[in-house]
């Protein structure tokens, strides 16, 4: 069994920043990548960024140059630092690790970006 979960999420002031926390835990024999994605209200889940296990980073366009994705490998944990936030940004996040042909994902964090 391998547990994903998200922490971090919350209420911010457009502008500002926030960051996510996601880590694996139970039987990570080899985390292959881990990533974010989120979901607006009304919207289809899109894609914020991932890292492979290589380290190998990439993200949305419409996020590229305001989010951060890091990894610790020892905690099998990676951040979303993200800064200068917008309105549009306010989604359910969600973190996966892939391990093997397998993706687990989390439950879920809110960010609500607003005045």
């Amino acid at each position: 069994q391998v547990q994903v979960v998200e922490s971090g999420g919350g209420l911010v002031q457009p502008g500002g920043s926030l960051r996510l926390s996601c880590s694996a835990s139970g039987s990570v024999s080899r985390l292959d990548g881990m990533g974010w994605h989120r979901q607006a209200p009304g919207k289809q889940r899109e894609l914020v960024g991932i890292v492979s296990g290589g380290g190998r980073l990439i993200y949305a366009d419409s996020v590229k140059g305001r989010f951060t994705i890091s990894r610790d490998n020892a905690k099998n944990t990676i951040y979303l630092q993200m800064n200068s936030l917008k309105p549009e940004d306010t989604a359910v996040y969600y973190c996966h690790a892939v391990i093997g042909l397998n993706t687990y994902w989390g439950q879920g964090t809110r960010v609500t970006v607003s005045s």
